[in-house]
């Protein structure tokens, strides 16, 4: 049954191809039906049996037609042929470098009766895929040798007569770090099957065709210079994309058909280890989102990129697995050998793996610089998270400078505009009179907020002071909004929920209010937007998002450094980075949150002996004699939705922290 339905699933893609191909063929014809044409008026007149009359004419206009198709044909052709098709972002790995990995692979595909794999690359995300370089653009110069991509210097295709060359195989580094061997060998028998399908000559030419014509589009797209160029090109544009439609549904069928036959042919290998190999997929998946959102996003903010993010899944996926009690028995498998012992130097790859996610993810430069540098877990409090709280909270007195904020003190002190805690406190204080002047709050920094209780906002109160585009600005412990695309994720939080009951500490940010047991704010706190105490907090908000706008835009463009070398060096446009952005911008609400926050943990470390911490799950957190302080998120959210600093002044207080004590700032 497993031979038929391979049989079957490689006949349905082939049956596919030959659409595609025939397609191609069609558009051939056309072109050349002008010529044909010409050439029979051409001959019938020179033999004498078309002649006379407006023959002549007739001849030379179909002549001429003929030749402007013909150009334009060729014109095309030469566009599609030249353009390069895209390229995944990888982390080439030499043979040398992983001789086992190399191995095993071969040895799965010997198992699976279908050719190895040409290379082996890895990308920082969890997914696993065959990809195609047998494009001469991507293929590097033959002179060239002793670098990193020596492990793939046959992808230079099939000139010369050589025979074809299979596709490159691209493994999430993520599972190179938590899956063990025989689960990574199991997960990678449905892809490593599908170089069988690849290599019939019908299918690869299939797949050609297809990839041309979607480079051929993205050129076209491109912004060019001058007129000429531009008509030119949205001619060509016309026709590939006309052809790219016809052929949309035959290449979904095909590769739907290729994967069938694939994963059928994979059945026959460690398919019982396949079956629980997926839910670590699932798991990896779920806890290299969280690690990215939560703990590498703040550091890439501060100009730092964490140079073991691969060995940081596995320290919060242990994490998850220790307070998830849905996650039982996932440790016992860490006594086994991970697959990342299959690479020679784990530490190189995985730092090679960091910096590319960072430059995916965040837009950071190609290499490392001054203002972007590697951090290592055990320097990662004192580098990213002092830092982030500190500068967000000289931001904080920065706009309550410009916005002419006194403190009144009995008697009048010296330091009465010091960067003091109790100076954030009585700003965001709602007092008798405020409540008497603005009986009804703006929402979420927006006072001209349609649908908001009471009164129209007052005309000269700033305008919506949220969503900075794309915020580059050093992080406060920020909320992570969490994707829960499986099963695991949410056992995460069910789990973590029912846990220690420190999980509403400093790390979950203003957005996870509802996380922290105050069960009878909830409702008022579901989504982005909050209610603020007063006018003066909405303002206060206006002025941190103006302020971090500011700041964007003066920041210099990352991207730079020198080129990079390999197939992927043609990969991206630096102004197209960051290639996936993790989060949405923050609203008003949300950073005034994370900066009071900030300046709360400040206090805390100059006032109280506080120190910074990493939590693998929640990121930024901070540590009070040695624990995680608890029940902080809804007490700064009290503060400045309501005005009201009486818990959050109950929990400095029982923590030992002194509001009225300047703290230093960067």
């Amino acid at each position: 049954m497993t031979g038929m339905g391979v049989e079957v699933g490689v006949q349905a893609a082939r049956s596919r191809a030959l659409a595609v191909l025939r397609i191609r063929s069609r558009a051939l014809a056309v072109a050349l039906l002008p010529a044909a044409v010409a050439v029979v008026l051409i001959a019938g007149g020179t033999s004498g049996h078309i002649s006379g009359g407006h023959w002549g004419v007739t001849r030379w206009i179909v002549t001429g037609v003929a030749v402007v198709v013909l150009l334009c044909a060729a014109g095309i052709a030469l566009v599609v042929a030249r353009a390069r098709p895209a390229v995944s972002p990888t982390v080439q790995i030499a043979e040398d470098s992983a001789p086992d990995l190399y191995r095993m692979v071969r040895d799965l595909a010997d198992r699976l009766e279908v050719p190895a794999p040409s290379a082996i690359a890895l990308t920082p995300d969890c997914d696993s895929w065959l990809e195609d370089r047998t494009h001469r653009a991507q293929s590097p110069p033959a002179a060239e040798s002793g670098d990193d991509t020596d492990g793939i210097r046959g992808l230079a295709g099939t000139r010369h007569g050589r025979p074809p060359v299979a596709p490159v195989l691209v493994i999430g580094s993520p599972f190179l770090w938590w899956m063990r061997v025989g689960e990574l060998r199991a997960v990678l028998a449905p892809v490593v099957a599908g170089t069988g399908p690849s290599a019939h000559p019908d299918i690869a030419a299939a797949r050609r065709f297809v990839r041309g014509l979607d480079a051929a589009v993205a050129v076209t797209a491109a912004p060019t210079r001058g007129p000429l160029a531009r008509t030119v090109l949205a001619g060509v544009g016309w026709v590939t994309r006309l052809l790219l439609r016809s052929c949309r549904g035959h290449a979904a069928e095909m590769e739907r058909g290729v994967a069938a036959a694939a994963a059928e042919r994979a059945q026959a290998v460690d398919y019982g280890v396949r079956i629980v190999a997926q839910e670590q997929v699932g798991l990896a998946y779920a806890g290299w989102d969280r690690l990215l959102t939560r703990v590498a996003l703040p550091a890439w903010r501060m100009g730092r990129w964490p140079s073991r993010l691969d060995a940081g899944v596995v320290a919060a996926l242990t994490e998850l697995s220790r307070r998830d009690r849905l996650a039982e028995g996932f440790t016992s498998r860490l006594g086994e050998r991970p697959a990342c012992d299959l690479l020679e130097e784990p530490g190189v790859v995985d730092e090679a793996a960091s910096l590319l996610a960072a430059r995916l993810f965040h837009g950071g430069p190609a290499e490392c610089g001054p203002d972007w540098a590697p951090v290592g877990w055990q320097e990662y409090p004192d580098e990213v998270v002092d830092r982030t709280w500190r500068t967000d909270a000289a931001r904080l007195h920065r706009v309550l400078d410009a916005q002419g904020v006194h403190v009144t003190t009995h008697p009048p002190t010296r330091d009465a505009d010091a960067p003091t805690l109790s100076r954030v406190l009585d700003h965001l204080t709602v007092t008798p009179a405020d409540t008497n002047a603005a009986p009804s709050a703006p929402r979420g920094g927006r006072p001209e907020k349609s649908g908001a209780a009471g009164p129209a906002a007052d005309p000269t109160e700033p305008a919506a002071p949220t969503e900075p585009a794309a915020p580059t600005e050093p992080a406060a412990p920020t909320d992570a909004r969490e994707h829960h695309d499986d099963e695991h994720e949410q056992h995460h939080h069910d789990g973590e929920d029912g846990d220690d009951g420190d999980r509403g500490g400093v790390g979950n940010g203003a957005g996870d209010g509802n996380r922290d047991g105050d069960g009878d704010r909830d409702g008022d706190r579901d989504g982005d937007e909050g209610t603020l105490g007063t006018e003066r907090t909405a303002t206060l908000a206006a002025g941190l998002s103006a302020e971090l706008a500011r700041e964007e835009a003066a920041a210099p463009v990352r991207g730079g450094g020198t080129e990079q070398t390999g197939p992927d060096r043609t990969l991206w446009d630096d102004g197209m980075l960051p290639l996936f952005p993790l989060q949405p911008p923050r609203s008003g609400r949300e950073i005034l949150a994370d900066h009071v926050t900030a300046m709360i943990c400040c206090a805390a470390m100059d006032t109280a002996g506080a120190t910074p911490g990493l939590d693998w799950l929640d990121g930024p957190t901070l540590l009070i004699n040695g624990e995680r302080a608890a029940d902080l998120t809804p007490r700064v959210l009290t503060l400045i939705e309501d005005g009201d600093p009486t818990p959050l002044r109950s929990w400095l207080h029982h923590s030992g922290i002194r509001p009225e004590k300047p703290v230093r700032l960067v």
